[in-house]
């Protein structure tokens, strides 16, 4: 799944909510969007129409009622999926590698590699 900017700034205010917004909600909680308000409709229903959205029930506000809209998809699939998109799993240890040659790496985030390491080397082995 391919997302614009625009698209990805309201999943990134959904995901950052952690749970469903209606349309004024994702208005005002976008931090300095690119788009004009007035193309929420146009990008809410792209989102929709790509799945990375879903109707999430309804809002009354005022007399009038609104959609909620939740994510469809986690952050953390969203860019895994486009981190590794078309590369193969030949890239991993490439992009692993430039991972650990960071100067903003630190020791807690080694430990914490290393333990999802070790829990998915676990799972593998289960498999």
């Amino acid at each position: 799944m391919k997302l614009t900017k625009s698209e990805l700034e309201i999943m990134e205010t959904l995901w950052q909510a952690e749970r469903p917004l209606a349309r004024y909600e994702i208005l005002e909680e976008c931090v300095a969007p690119s788009w004009s308000p007035s193309t929420i409709h146009i990008l809410l229903n792209s989102l929709l129409k790509k799945e990375a959205i879903r109707e999430a029930g309804f809002i009354k506000r005022t007399k009038t009622y609104g959609r909620l809209y939740a994510a469809n998809i986690s952050r953390e699939s969203y860019y895994s999926e486009t981190l590794f998109r078309g590369k193969g799993a030949q890239s991993i240890p490439m992009y692993f590698s430039m991972l650990l040659q960071s100067d903003e790496l630190t020791q807690e985030t080694v430990d914490e590699l290393e333990k999802m390491l070790a829990e998915r080397k676990k799972e593998l082995d289960l498999e």
